[in-house]
């Protein structure tokens, strides 16, 4: 009780201090956004293939949509923490952090927060040319699937960035983490809905990628703005996609218990 009541007045001045370091550091932070060009990639040439003809429900149009949503839901959800983690790990920074009165983990959490308006600068142009270009019909019309997207970018924010703590938190039990990083990242590049849309896997296998993590960090947001599920899906995937951010925080947890115990037992 009394670290969660320090980690409550301290969160307003980590929030400011997030966000001092990502303006300070904002070259950094321009090229960490310009790294995510893949869906661009895809959308040239995915809209090339559909010119010929649509590919199941999805034309040219469709195509265009999705993948700059897909941009979109990726610039406002990624986060960083695994390379930090396991840098300050490797360095022996970590100390400092355990020497705060706050968690550890909920200070990497609200530097990755403190940097969201930042992101939605970034993003608020690709949304309006979006709507420029392509329509506002693009977007789904179910006012109730509208109120749902802040809460799903949320959610899939905080699955990513649990996700990432459970892995950078691995750095605790053995050198680096980052190879087994590069292996989440291959699966979810394929599972997530960034390459591809999922509807067009074959049926045995989506009924399977739908029910994985990858799917409720990137597809679902965009699945949900664009309206190509109907509302009954995206509540019955918004269930889905907390129950999974739940998951993730509990192996966090404990993965950082005993990470702790060796640590120390090492002298730190």
């Amino acid at each position: 009780m009394k670290q969660l009541l320090h980690t409550l007045r301290a969160f307003p001045t980590l929030m400011r201090v997030g966000f001092s370091e990502a303006l300070a550091y904002r070259a950094e932070f321009l090229v960490w956004v310009l790294a995510y060009t893949m869906p661009i990639i895809m959308l040239a040439l995915w809209s090339e293939v559909a010119r010929e003809a649509p590919v199941g429900r999805f034309g040219e149009r469709e195509f265009q949509a999705y993948f700059l949503c897909t941009l979109m839901v990726r610039l406002v959800t990624g986060a960083w923490v695994v390379w930090e983690m396991n840098t300050e790990v490797r360095q022996g920074t970590l100390q400092k952090r355990l020497l705060r009165p706050v968690h550890p983990l909920v200070t990497y959490l609200t530097e990755n927060l403190a940097a969201l308006p930042m992101r939605f600068i970034i993003v608020l142009p690709v949304l309006l040319g979006t709507l420029l270009w392509l329509g506002v019909g693009v977007i789904t019309h179910d006012w109730v699937q509208l109120v749902l997207v802040p809460i799903t970018l949320l959610g899939a924010f905080f699955l990513t960035f649990v996700v990432m703590t459970c892995i950078g938190t691995l750095s605790l039990y053995w050198e680096s983490s980052i190879s087994v990083f590069d292996l989440w990242l291959g699966f979810y590049t394929v599972f997530s809905g960034y390459v591809m849309p999922l509807e067009l896997f074959p049926p045995d296998v989506r009924r399977v990628v739908d029910k994985l993590p990858f799917r409720q960090m990137l597809a679902f947001p965009v699945e949900n703005l664009l309206g190509l599920v109907d509302r009954g899906r995206s509540l019955d995937d918004l269930c889905l996609q907390w129950s999974w951010v739940l998951f993730f925080v509990l192996v966090s947890s404990l993965l950082w218990r005993g990470g702790m115990k060796r640590f120390g037992a090492f002298g730190g």
